[in-house]
């Protein structure tokens, strides 16, 4: 390995040790390794929501299971830290964060108990560019031409996939867009969440808030689960715990708008986990609209990298580093 080649992974390397803290810095790299990540962590949830609404759980039920046992898991992290784990100078932000989550969560698992898992994430796929949209228009983040281009193309493939014209339109659809629209602001708002606390603290909080709010609605509907459910309760916490800390690692490290786009990755896992344990096969025309959001999504990540580039050397060249 060459010299120039060791030096590019100790970057990388320590980007992905230091995207927890807050201010993470810009790294479009350890973005994409992060959110991809995130993405299979969040798949796996929609794979036990799947499973546990044809097991007939009401998806209030589930949503509460899916916050308590993430704040379960984060409890060896809670002794380690103490208090400073919640202790926030945001708590307005933190608060619009749950209520968005509260929606976002509900409508997808509601998506998730009458549509496949992949369709329901092809239809989130317009969550990214609604996230964008937000981060231009909400936090002021400069865009040029090409990122616009990317996002026009984003929301056509998106809109290939999703069909809204077609006959099969109807109610797993409509709140599978909720989840996507609210989702679209969470992504921003993570960001901002970010500039003055670190992931883990972001993920306990979000949880710890959200887990006696969605006991209320539970308790209507409340039905004790088996052992072989609570199992798979405890893992769905597991990779709520993994992928939302993650995700907001990701979003740590770089724009808003260009973590967004990262969320794309998930269709693969979402059509392989459909097809292997539901039996799910998602349409050509999923496909084609994946494809050319793929396409948007490595656009604007090459272009992201180049400016990136582009302002380390000239940062280095501000400093008199001659190389």
């Amino acid at each position: 390995m060459s010299p120039n080649s060791r030096g590019k992974l100790r970057v990388l390397a320590d980007a992905l040790r230091t995207s927890g803290k807050a201010g993470g810095g810009d790294h479009p790299l350890a973005a994409l390794i992060l959110i991809t990540a995130s993405m299979a962590m969040l798949v796996g949830i929609a794979a036990v929501v799947r499973g546990a609404t044809m097991a007939g759980m009401d998806p209030l039920q589930i949503m509460f299971f899916r916050n308590f046992f993430c704040v379960v898991w984060m409890l060896p992290l809670l002794a380690w830290r103490g208090l400073s784990l919640v202790r926030t100078s945001q708590p307005g932000l933190y608060g619009f964060r749950v209520a968005l989550s509260f929606i976002s969560m509900l409508t997808y698992f509601q998506a998730l108990a009458v549509l496949p898992v992949a369709e329901v994430t092809a239809i989130g796929f317009l969550a990214p560019i609604f996230g964008a949209l937000c981060a231009i228009f909400l936090l002021g983040e400069r865009v040029g031409i090409h990122r616009w281009a990317a996002i026009l193309i984003g929301f056509a493939g998106a809109m290939i996939m999703l069909r809204p014209g077609g006959s099969a339109f109807g109610y797993g659809q409509i709140v599978a867009l909720v989840s996507a629209l609210t989702l679209g602001f969470i992504g921003p708002l993570i960001k901002q969440l970010t500039a003055a606390d670190d992931a883990d603290r972001i993920v306990f909080i979000t949880n710890l808030v959200s887990t006696p709010i969605s006991l209320v609605p539970a308790l209507f509907v409340w039905v004790w689960p088996s052992l072989e459910m609570w199992l798979l309760l405890m893992l769905m916490g597991l990779f709520a715990l993994l992928g939302h800390v993650a995700l907001v690692r990701g979003f740590a490290v770089a724009d808003a708008s260009l973590a967004m786009s990262f969320n794309f990755s998930r269709l693969p896992f979402a059509a392989m986990v459909g097809y292997i344990f539901f039996g799910e096969v998602i349409d050509g025309w999923t496909w084609v609209g994946a494809t050319v959001i793929f396409a948007a999504a490595v656009y604007i990540t090459h272009r992201e990298a180049m400016k990136a580039r582009r302002a380390s050397a000239l940062q280095l060249k501000a400093s008199g580093y001659d190389g």
